[in-house]
């Protein structure tokens, strides 16, 4: 990423699909609000110090951990999805975060997660995720407030009366999967 610290007024960038390969030269973009890096070859989440980002996109990347994203407090929509993460983790300090997309991972369980109390889309789907044990603990600080839960494709939503316990969970649940309630 060369050249872009001439524009500290930028608020969106958009360089997916372009092979990119690391985060850099992004500390001058102090006025930066989303950043989209889906489709290239990035390793490691690098925010340079960046704290004001409040969408991020590392869609189909080559990440296998969530860390970097401690300081981005103002983060309220986060696409982690297509990647190889096996653990969630670095995530209790977004406590503005609305939206986390996780889906198509290697996650085998659910945690990092109970402190984003303002969290409404929970993408989960497509991981490794075989039981609904210990959900409830994991999303103890926003239940009332989400209102979308994708866990599709993982063996826990083969489970008996699935529908049901996320209902059970999520009082004010709108859609599960791809199952809209009214």
């Amino acid at each position: 990423m060369e050249e872009i610290e001439h524009f500290p007024l930028l608020q969106i960038l958009e360089l997916g699909s372009n092979r990119l390969r690391v985060m850099e030269n992004l500390q001058n973009l102090t006025s930066l609000q989303e950043l989209w890096l889906g489709r290239n070859r990035i390793r490691a989440i690098n925010l340079c110090g960046l704290k004001c980002i409040k969408k991020l996109s590392l869609q189909s990347n080559r990440l296998t951990s969530m860390t970097g994203l401690e300081e981005c407090v103002a983060l309220e929509e986060l696409y982690l999805s297509h990647n190889g993460i096996a653990k969630m983790e670095g995530l209790s300090t977004l406590v503005n975060l609305r939206l986390l997309d996780v889906s198509a991972n290697k996650l085998t369980e659910i945690n990092d997660i109970h402190k984003l109390e303002r969290l409404e889309d929970l993408w989960l789907n497509d991981n490794q995720i075989t039981s609904l044990e210990g959900i409830e603990e994991a999303v103890a600080g926003f239940r009332e407030k989400l209102t979308t839960i994708y866990l599709e494709r993982n063996l826990c939503a083969k489970s008996p009366n699935y529908i049901a316990t996320l209902k059970q969970i999520f009082p004010n649940v709108e859609q599960i999967d791809s199952e809209v309630f009214a």
